[in-house]
């Protein structure tokens, strides 16, 4: 891990002067990136620790603090997100980052808001999209213009953000950027509170309102294990009449109730279980003293962040969830398996 602070850069200038890694490309030491917008928490620490991880002590670290204009809808926005670039820096350090580079907008966009953009097409309209319109292409292009300059062999971004990685993926992929997109597990609070950096704006009651969001997808997830556990028992006994006693030779105490389960299991698909079990817990906060206010649930392909059907019971999955505590906006997902 890097010991030695890390180099402040505030211009494209700058940025090009640093010197690669020797080796590179096509091999040796390599170069990889992590983009924030500030405000950086543990969440932000852990990218830029697996980056340091995957690059190695011969590698290097560059990572970018940059609160995009592009990506706000209301300016109002913009203007409450926070500013701690002392305290990013200290972050960076300690998490091993070699560089930072906090460029100012005008850097950035030199002329203003750029005449040219990254469109993120119809998976950027949907979800988030939706919710924010615009966002995507302001997050895009931004990206792929930190990507030039940086140019990075890899680039490690938060599974949080599920749908923001699916489409870098897809933007880099489509657009031959050559570039490595690595996804990093989302980081949480020991009381299952995803890390983002609007939470510091969440009171005490609301904080607790918001963990509904965690207690959800977890509750979705363990319901979608028990379902094809019941599954799987329900291959290894007999059906009908005989499943009952199969069960009891199982050594199930509750032969009866089991067999209920393994029937309705049998007849519920793996989405709809998922969706359910996630929808009772939101719905307990609804009418709570500070309610959560649910924009959407939505259990989709992770590929295109189209909504999976019903009938569908194998292949992955993404169980996103945005919602209102307060007035601060959350958002949270989870990585199903269906099927499994």
């Amino acid at each position: 891990m890097t010991t030695a602070p890390a180099t402040l850069l505030r211009t494209a200038a700058e940025l090009d002067a640093l010197a690669r890694p020797a080796g590179a490309r096509p091999a040796g030491a390599r170069r990889a990136v992590t983009m924030t917008m500030g405000a950086l928490h543990d969440g932000h620490a852990t990218l830029i620790r697996a980056a340091r991880d995957a690059v190695g002590p011969d590698g290097q670290v560059v990572v970018t603090v940059f609160v995009n204009p592009l990506q706000f809808g209301e300016s109002a926005d913009l203007d409450r997100y926070p500013r701690t670039l002392d305290a990013d820096l200290a972050v960076a350090v300690a998490a091993g980052a070699d560089a930072v580079f906090a460029p100012s907008v005008d850097e950035v966009y030199p002329g203003g808001d750029p005449q040219v953009r990254i469109v993120a097409g119809a998976m950027g309209e949907r979800l988030e999209g939706a919710a924010r319109p615009g966002h995507f292409d302001g997050m895009l292009t931004v990206v792929a213009k930190l990507l030039h300059l940086t140019r990075p062999d890899a680039a490690f971004f938060g599974q949080k953000d599920a749908q923001q990685l699916a489409l870098v993926r897809r933007m880099v992929r489509d657009l031959n950027f050559g570039i490595d997109i690595v996804a990093v597990p989302t980081v949480r609070d020991p009381d299952g509170l995803a890390l983002s950096s609007r939470n510091r704006f969440l009171s005490a009651d609301e904080r607790r309102t918001a963990l509904a969001l965690s207690r959800a997808l977890f509750a979705a997830r363990d319901r979608l294990a028990a379902r094809q556990a019941l599954h799987a028992r329900a291959r290894s006994v007999a059906s009908g009449a005989d499943r009952a006693a199969g069960l009891t030779r199982l050594g199930e105490a509750r032969a009866a109730a089991d067999s209920q389960a393994v029937a309705a299991a049998l007849t519920t698909t793996g989405p709809a279980v998922v969706r359910a079990a996630a929808l009772a817990v939101l719905d307990e906060v609804a009418e709570e003293s500070v309610p959560l206010v649910l924009d959407y649930l939505a259990l989709v392909d992770p590929a295109d962040f189209t909504e999976i059907p019903e009938g569908r019971e194998s292949g992955e999955a993404v169980l996103a969830v945005a919602a209102r505590v307060g007035a601060t906006r959350l958002i949270d997902n989870i990585p199903l398996t269906l099927g499994a």
